[in-house]
């Protein structure tokens, strides 16, 4: 328990600080989460999960309620944060590198005008590009990595060491742009453990019973479509490692939470570096996660398919720029990963490039007056493996209703959110539906038409 306890203290008795010096340029700080979804956090109402540093953080600033990724998979939604366009413009479809020019990205604008960039962890679109960063060191895949010298270090405890040295080290004299990508709390594939935190924290959620979600079950398994509700789909084959007895399921969960527990530490330490330095109230702080994670919801695990639980991330800004009547609130808006750039860039000075397909989002939370905001999103997800393994998905999503098309099988869904929040009643082939049906067909394809 002390792994996050005393932090939460230290946070907790540092008021949040005046307004920064608007003279200064921004610093800009990204702390990236791994198979994080929205309701990983103690703020947003997760009944298990100890998350204090980022709840204290939410406090300092907004929490997004309805986040959301254009496509659920790391390297294309890493491609998409980087490039502010969706995976159909800069064409990563799985983990390969983006077609966008890296002048035409925010870290590459950034550098550009003076910044200094850093990016340490994961990357997970192709071969790192060293060169494009001034302090760059990329890694993932393991949760115990080999040192020079033979011993082991925890991946998150790699990113912190790589984050302090990237601040401790880096000009005074110029703003600077950091990612912490961290690869916890994706699992260790090929590892029968699957998740494999730090010894210290063995002793929490020791005496927790995790809530098992309501379509954890087979009967939800087998209301999917059959070509995702067979045990040939990858989500189903990757439910059996992780979930598939009530024993496993705690095992697994207990050491997920942990894992996110150690990341929440571990951002309170790079917080308070930044605090030490005085330069905390001079930097945007931005928490998300590339993608949403089934928790056993529909008899399935992981991420890809256009489901709430998939395509839900968290995102926390804390913005020195906003303020202290309107910290501490949540918004309610659809904001997409591919809004992060344009928010760095307009936050920054920077224009931003006209190939950039999101939105800057800061007047939702700076402006007296809220400007028109999306009701809804294109969503898209590439063939992984082949249709069997992984198919294609397609969607458009608004929250009262979604529509799902499956192309390789030529199958819809459609899904009344208010009425049926948990995605298992398709409305499809209801004649009630057809003509809102027809509606969404034509709007689908049109948003389909603008990702291009």
């Amino acid at each position: 328990m002390r792994l996050y306890t005393l932090l939460a203290v230290l946070l907790l008795a540092t008021s949040v600080a005046p307004a920064a010096d608007t003279a200064a340029p921004l610093n800009i700080l990204i702390l990236h989460a791994d198979d994080w979804r929205y309701d990983t956090l103690g703020c947003a109402g997760n009944p298990v999960v100890k998350t204090p540093i980022l709840d204290q953080l939410a406090g300092e600033g907004t929490r997004f309620t309805h986040a959301c990724v254009s496509t659920s998979i790391c390297g294309v939604s890493r491609a998409s944060m980087l490039t502010g366009q969706w995976m159909s413009r800069h064409g990563n479809k799985a983990f390969a590198m983006f077609k966008t020019p890296w002048a035409e990205t925010y870290p590459g604008i950034l550098r550009a005008h003076g910044y200094w960039t850093g990016h340490v962890g994961k990357w997970h679109c192709g071969n790192f590009p060293q060169e494009q960063f001034d302090f760059g060191r990329a890694y993932s895949g393991r949760h115990f990595m080999k040192e020079p010298d033979g011993s082991l270090i925890h991946v998150t405890q790699k990113n912190e060491r790589d984050a302090l040295e990237f601040l401790r080290t880096r000009p005074q004299d110029r703003p600077f742009c950091l990612t912490v990508a961290f690869f916890a709390a994706h699992a260790e594939d090929g590892n029968p453990k699957q998740y494999l935190p730090q010894p210290e924290s063995a002793a929490l959620y020791q005496d927790v019973t995790v809530p098992v979600p309501k379509t954890a079950s087979d009967e939800y398994f087998h209301r999917l479509p059959p070509f995702i509700g067979n045990e040939k789909n990858e989500g189903r084959n990757r439910w059996h490692w992780r979930f598939d007895t009530p024993e496993k399921f705690q095992t697994m969960m207990k050491n997920y939470y942990r894992l996110c527990t150690e990341v929440d530490t571990t951002c309170g330490r790079v917080l308070d570096e930044l605090r030490k330095q005085g330069v905390l109230d001079r930097t945007l702080v931005i928490f998300t996660g590339d993608n949403g994670y089934f928790h056993a919801e529909h008899g399935l695990a992981d991420k890809w398919y256009p489901y709430e639980e998939s395509i839900r991330v968290p995102l926390i800004v804390r913005d020195p720029r906003t303020p202290a009547a309107r910290r501490g609130k949540t918004d309610d808006n659809f904001v997409l990963n591919v809004d992060v750039a344009p928010l760095i860039l307009a936050a920054t000075g920077q224009p931003a490039p006209a190939t950039m397909q999101g939105r800057d989002f800061a007047p939702l939370y700076l402006a007296e007056k809220k400007p028109a905001w999306r009701d809804e999103f294109f969503y898209e997800h590439g063939t992984i493996n082949n249709k069997n393994f992984i198919p294609s998905s397609l969607a458009l999503v608004r929250k009262d209703v979604k529509y799902l098309l499956w192309p390789e099988f030529d199958t819809e869904e459609l899904f009344d959110l208010r009425a049926d929040p948990l995605e298992v009643n398709n409305l499809a082939a209801d004649p009630a539906h057809a003509t809102q049906l027809a509606e969404l067909r034509k709007r689908f394809a049109a948003l389909q038409a603008e990702a291009k």
